[in-house]
């Protein structure tokens, strides 16, 4: 057995779920059905063209994966991007979660992915659980994080107004209960 394989052992076993990259609605088809051909829980990572195929998607029950939403489209699988698809999988009943695909600075522009969602039409609760809770449930950890609830991982971003509004400034961040930064 090579390493590559114990690798994926885990997706295979029913341990992790299938996380598929993918743009383009065809290519998501395509990996859901290997999904079920194994019996893998399986995510859209990307989501590009998921107004597509949202009513498909939410029949299948995979969730989705919003975004990037705020660079180019560098390339072809992205032509379709645009804001309206967050609405249109909320609509057809996909649980949604927007991203930056980003784990460095870009993060800081996932309050401006979600808002100009909110602009075309995905309504503002709806924005505020695809970048807290609905995430934390789709990876398997809204038990530690995702939401402010007792028992929870304390960390936190106090802001001064809106957390989906561009102006909004970051006024106090804790973590682990202590606070790390104030303003």
């Amino acid at each position: 057995m090579t390493s590559s394989w114990r690798r994926w052992c885990p997706v295979i076993k029913g341990e992790i779920p299938l996380r598929a990259h993918a743009h383009r609605a065809d290519d998501i088809a395509t990996a859901v059905r290997i999904a079920e051909e194994f019996g893998v829980e399986i995510s859209w990572e990307h989501a590009t063209e998921g107004h597509r195929i949202a009513e498909w998607i939410a029949e299948k029950g995979v969730p989705a994966v919003w975004g990037p939403s705020l660079g180019s489209r560098g390339k072809w699988e992205m032509r379709e991007l645009g804001f309206d698809t967050p609405k249109a999988l909320y609509e057809a009943g996909v649980k949604l979660a927007i991203q930056t695909d980003a784990t460095g600075s870009n993060i800081r522009h996932l309050p401006i992915a979600a808002g100009m969602a909110v602009k075309h039409g995905l309504p503002y609760e709806e924005a505020l659980k695809a970048i807290t809770i609905n995430p934390a449930e789709i990876l398997g950890v809204a038990d530690r994080v995702g939401s402010i609830e007792k028992g929870k991982d304390a960390d936190l971003r106090i802001l001064d107004g809106d957390p989906l509004e561009l102006r909004t400034k970051v006024e106090m961040v804790l973590i682990d209960g202590e606070i790390v930064y104030r303003a």
